[in-house]
């Protein structure tokens, strides 16, 4: 093999790499812009948060939920929904308008609960396109 021939070589890179680095670019690309085109780059910061719940029923018409660790939620973005309960009952959030744990919600029950009667602590996404629920609880006599 002759040395000088070897730096003198001007051939360029192989043909079907170049096609396989460009159909990669072009995938990637396109995933990229596809994903804020849809709208689905928004909802990627749309997670439900982790947070625990009790609940303790006092056998009449009170429930007191209690938040009891994880993180802290704004109370517009928390519902409790349920069965006798009654309209929009809320967490009693501090002064900075988020329930942390420790904070409760004493509710007065429009009735008593019966067997299979359930209360949800639900999540809704600040944008309201999605939603989760935190903690179900069901009366079991």
């Amino acid at each position: 093999m002759q040395l000088k021939q070897l730096f003198t070589e001007d051939r360029a890179v192989s043909p079907v790499i170049g096609v396989i680095l460009m159909v990669a670019i072009t995938v990637i690309l396109a995933a990229v812009i596809g994903t804020f085109v849809l709208g689905l780059g928004d909802q990627v910061s749309e997670t439900a948060p982790q947070a625990s719940f009790s609940f303790d029923y006092n056998g009449s018409t009170g429930l007191t939920i209690t938040h009891e660790s994880g993180e802290a939620i704004p109370t517009s973005q928390i519902n409790i929904t349920g069965d006798k309960l009654p309209a929009n009952p809320t967490f009693s959030a501090g002064g900075d308008n988020q329930v942390s744990a420790g904070e409760s919600a004493d509710i007065t029950l429009t009735s008593a609960f019966t067997d299979g009667d359930t209360v949800r602590v639900v999540w809704t996404s600040e944008s309201g396109s999605s939603s989760s629920t935190l903690q179900k609880w069901t009366y079991n006599g």
